[in-house]
């Protein structure tokens, strides 16, 4: 009798066991909770080369107008009334010196009007002075805009400003804005006004503008 009863727990115990392998085996397993699973982190941009990098502000020129020049045999825009901004020189003691080469790839763009150091400078007409700037090659430079806004004016070499002279200052014709001078790239021992008109683009900004020769604006036709 005891015989039967062990045989019959013995199959009882396989027969549990068979059933729990059949229920269990296709059940997903539990996770070892000694694993951390982590988020993926974006790796930081090159700190060289930062996303969100402000560029650095662009230079300031060193001297005015970098568009094109107007088409040769092109009618003359400029204003007319201007006066020789050098004091004591003549219209006739100019030269037009507007399309003098300047190194291999440069052409002048001015007039080179020669007088002796502190010789005074004059607005050429009516308007303010827009900006007052100190560049390797104008030298002490000063840039006027005439009233309508479409033309600048721009005085280079100056040997120093006048007395009161400050961006934003209204300007009349004849004022002394300056004195002649050598400051910049200019040989020291041939001070001159470097004189250059041009004119302005819609954005009114001052160091840029097509350039206009000032000869036949100052001499006249």
């Amino acid at each position: 009798m005891l015989k039967w009863i062990l045989v019959f727990l013995a199959g009882a115990l396989v027969g549990a066991n068979a059933v729990y392998f059949v229920m269990t085996r296709d059940a997903p397993r539990p996770r070892d909770p000694l694993v951390i699973e982590r988020t993926p982190v974006p790796s930081s941009p090159d700190p060289a080369e930062p996303a969100d990098a402000i560029p650095p502000p662009a230079p300031q020129p060193d001297s005015p107008p970098a568009t094109p020049r107007l088409p040769a045999g092109s009618a003359v825009p400029g204003p007319s009334g201007l006066i020789v901004p050098v004091q004591g020189i003549a219209a006739s003691e100019l030269s037009n010196t507007f399309s003098d080469a300047r190194g291999s790839d440069r052409v002048h763009d001015a007039l080179d009007i020669m007088a002796p150091r502190g010789t005074p400078v004059l607005a050429v007409t009516d308007g303010h002075v827009e900006k007052l700037f100190d560049s390797k090659q104008g030298g002490l430079t000063l840039y006027q805009f005439e009233p309508g806004g479409t033309f600048a004016y721009y005085y280079a070499h100056l040997d120093r400003y006048a007395p009161g002279v400050v961006e934003g200052k209204p300007l009349r014709r004849g004022e002394v804005i300056g004195y002649v001078g050598s400051t910049g790239n200019a040989d020291v021992a041939s001070p001159h006004l470097h004189f250059a008109v041009f004119v302005l683009g819609p954005e009114k900004q001052w160091h840029k503008g097509t350039p206009v020769n000032p000869y036949p604006l100052l001499v006249g036709p």
